[in-house]
């Protein structure tokens, strides 16, 4: 694909901040992972695109709302841009399959397919890390190869063994 570039999706919960088995919204519970920003300077050195695509189904619970993710999300940025590190972008998806099936809920794939389409990924040099078997699923999807991992394992050992960097 002219003008492609390849990508490294990550879940959030479990590949770049700490699970912790319950959902996290609160700022003082957000754990990035230690080596995280290695791990994302390393995929940016290698010329892929860094997106973090996560399913955060407490917003349709009533749990928390987008204003909690989004402040989430500013916090891992500001964590990741203390060591050097950024994201190219970062999708949620706010359902839960009680209320019906979504497209974006990951096994479903309109989170890759929006990213893809935005940085013009080529999904044959992108991989997906992920710590639930639908992650893996939501990548193949697309055809992105989808690396399933333990929750909260160091990445970047995963991308040296997975070849991308």
């Amino acid at each position: 694909m002219e003008g492609s570039t390849g990508a490294l999706f990550l879940d959030r919960d479990g590949v770049v901040n700490r699970e912790r088995g319950e959902h996290t919204w609160h700022p003082q519970d957000f754990e990035i992972l230690p080596g995280v920003a290695e791990a994302v300077n390393a995929a940016h050195a290698k010329g892929l695109r860094v997106i973090v695509v996560t399913n955060q189904s407490g917003i349709a619970l009533g749990l928390y709302g987008h204003a909690d993710v989004e402040r989430l999300h500013a916090q891992l940025r500001e964590g990741l841009g203390r060591e050097g590190a950024w994201l190219d972008a970062v999708y949620y998806c706010p359902h839960h399959p009680q209320q019906g099936r979504c497209l974006c809920r990951k096994p479903g794939s309109l989170l890759l397919e929006r990213a893809m389409a935005r940085f013009r990924v080529d999904p044959a040099r992108s991989l997906m890390v992920g710590d639930r078997q639908r992650d893996v699923d939501a990548a193949e999807a697309v055809g992105v190869r989808g690396v399933l991992v333990p929750a909260n394992e160091p990445l970047l050992p995963i991308l040296v063994t997975e070849g991308v960097i």
